[in-house]
């Protein structure tokens, strides 16, 4: 299956702690008051070994601390993290590193010695510009924690990015439209906008299924928000290359293409996903999430809850369902290689007609109204 690594071959490593646990995050984050991190670096230093011993000579594109805030890792531990990396793998000449950092005054201070480690891309979990959104949120920080943040990392960093979300509680169109506005006088290359999805399990999911959620928009609303965005960031040379990630063109996030791309990339930490290609097999791996369980099984040699091969059929699923996400579309040959009766022309035909899809050199592509329907598209075209 070396079709699958034209994707490129990614690193992501989870750190699953927070100072406080936000009320719309479904992520697997942990608030622990004491954390020994050096036990911590053993781990993940024990997991890039046990990767390089299993896919050895690969050249490693990207590198990516998600969490959880790994802003609250030691700037030491992620160095050391790295140096293990370049020791492991070849790395591209171009290698992204990204680390997902909160705005907050604390963890700033610390964005030059995370520099010196080896990060040269941060992502801001800014959320809103906003104060009082910011606390219903959850969020710790302030707008102007944040804007303070956001200069110092733009300073510090070769590229920077942040998170906003939109159709939050009672926010109307025109005030998205100046928060938004204002933000793409503040970005520098990269912006991700995510409408505020009410999740099972979460706080808000929880207060939404007693009624207790108020002032979210509607099906309509959202929806205007959310062409709203697409219209001022391309405006402003952010361009769409993904339903949600806006860049201006060369800033792309290395790290999310290669899972839109369908390339290998590497889960390491509790609760992380990979997707690896061993000899002609394709894997997806899940790692245990609690915690203390995955640092157990790293020691006992067992991270991984779960390493399930991939038939061909889930494969071409999973290159349509992420490649559509994205502007650039799917190769057509690539997915029917996978499963020739994937991509029937009856169907392709129909969403044409519907203005959901697009079909031009060999390469199919959501139109702005498919990207709205996603799920739909892409049942449609794969078969059974």
């Amino acid at each position: 299956m070396e079709d699958w690594r034209h994707g490129g071959f990614g690193l992501y490593i989870h750190w699953p702690f927070c100072e406080s646990k936000c009320p719309y995050c479904d992520f697997n984050s942990h608030v622990q008051a004491k954390i020994d991190q050096k036990q911590w670096l053993k781990a993940y230093l024990s997991e890039i070994d046990r990767y390089g011993n299993l896919l050895p000579n690969r050249l490693l594109n990207s590198v990516f601390f998600g969490g959880g805030t790994p802003s609250l890792m030691q700037p030491e531990l992620v160095g050391q993290i790295l140096d293990r990396v370049h020791e492991t793998w070849r790395t591209a000449n171009d290698l992204e590193v990204t680390l997902e950092a909160n705005p907050s005054s604390v963890e700033a201070e610390k964005f030059s010695k995370f520099a010196k480690a080896g990060v040269n891309r941060v992502s801001l979990g800014v959320q809103a510009l906003d104060d009082s959104d910011l606390k219903r949120l959850g969020r710790l920080h302030s707008a102007e924690d944040a804007k303070t943040a956001l200069n110092i990392a733009q300073s510090t960093f070769e590229r920077v990015s942040f998170d906003l979300i939109y159709a939050r509680q009672d926010q109307s169109l025109s005030a998205w439209e100046k928060e938004l506005e204002e933000a793409l006088l503040l970005a520098g290359d990269h912006l991700s906008l995510y409408q505020l999805t009410i999740e099972p399990g979460t706080a808000f999911g929880e207060r939404d299924a007693r009624g207790l959620l108020k002032g979210l928009p509607s099906e309509d609303g959202s929806a205007d928000m959310f062409e709203l965005t697409q219209k001022l960031c391309q405006f402003a040379g952010f361009d769409a290359y993904e339903v949600s990630n806006h860049a201006k063109p060369g800033s792309e996030s290395r790290h999310n293409l290669i899972y839109w791309r369908g390339g290998d990339y590497i889960g390491i930490g509790p609760g992380a996903h990979g997707r690896v290609t061993l000899g002609k097999t394709r894997y997806a791996t899940e790692c245990w999430s609690q915690p203390s369980k995955w640092l157990a099984e790293v020691d006992s040699g067992t991270p991984e809850k779960s390493r399930d091969p991939l038939s061909y059929l889930d494969q071409a699923s999973e290159l349509l369902l992420m490649g559509l996400r994205l502007s650039e579309g799917v190769s057509l040959d690539r997915v029917r290689s996978l499963t020739p009766q994937a991509l029937p022309e009856a169907s392709l035909d129909e969403l044409r007609q519907l203005d959901l899809i697009t079909t031009k050199a060999r390469t199919i592509r959501t139109t702005f109204k498919g990207r709205m329907m996603l799920n739909a598209v892409v049942r449609t075209l794969m078969p059974g």
